[in-house]
């Protein structure tokens, strides 16, 4: 008899990463374990994980094509 496989650290069950899909592409998603967040290639979102639980809404998903560090950086650009 094998052993049940052990959740992430989000505490999910990968049988349910196996069979989430981007709400907005039905396209398979990736589980970025680093950012507890699961990751649609194809809307460029990544919506995040709560309490082990995804987070399927796309005004809740982070846009991953915003760089907030450069935005920060170019306030001071061109100010005299």
């Amino acid at each position: 008899m094998s052993e049940p496989e052990n959740p992430p650290s989000s505490g999910v069950d990968p049988r349910l990463l196996e069979v989430l899909i981007c709400p907005l592409t039905r396209l398979p998603l990736v589980y970025d374990r680093a950012r507890n967040e699961l990751i649609s290639k194809k809307a460029r979102l990544a919506y995040p994980i709560r309490s082990g639980i995804p987070i399927m809404l796309e005004d809740e998903a982070r846009d991953l094509d915003e760089l907030p560090d450069l935005s920060e950086n170019r306030k001071g650009e061109g100010e005299v």
